[in-house]
């Protein structure tokens, strides 16, 4: 059965997030050391929380894998990827694994 991580980056009063480093470096060293494994990605970037509403998260980032083996293999090679966040982000990033329907 397909499974999915989604990556979480919740705003509230003092986090940062520098898009331009995450969309650069950060998100190449995903592919590097995890993209083997991933079925499909997306990143979406927090614009609003609905009509004129500030959004919630500085972005959420959905990956989908073929099955509970892929997802174990990424998160088995995810450390440099890890290591990476006090990069760009003081967010504690909020995780969900799951499974599509």
């Amino acid at each position: 059965m397909p499974m999915t991580l989604q990556v979480l980056y919740p705003i509230s009063d003092g986090t940062t997030f520098d898009d331009a480093y995450y969309q650069s470096t950060h998100m190449a060293l995903v592919d590097e050391h995890m993209g083997a494994h991933v079925q499909s990605q997306v990143v979406t970037k927090g614009l609003a929380g609905g009509p004129d509403t500030p959004p919630g998260f500085h972005a959420v980032a959905t990956f989908v894998f073929a099955d509970q083996g892929a997802l174990d293999a990424t998160l088995a090679a995810s450390g440099p990827v890890l290591a990476d966040l006090p990069n760009f982000t003081n967010v504690a990033p909020q995780m969900l694994i799951g499974q599509t329907y």
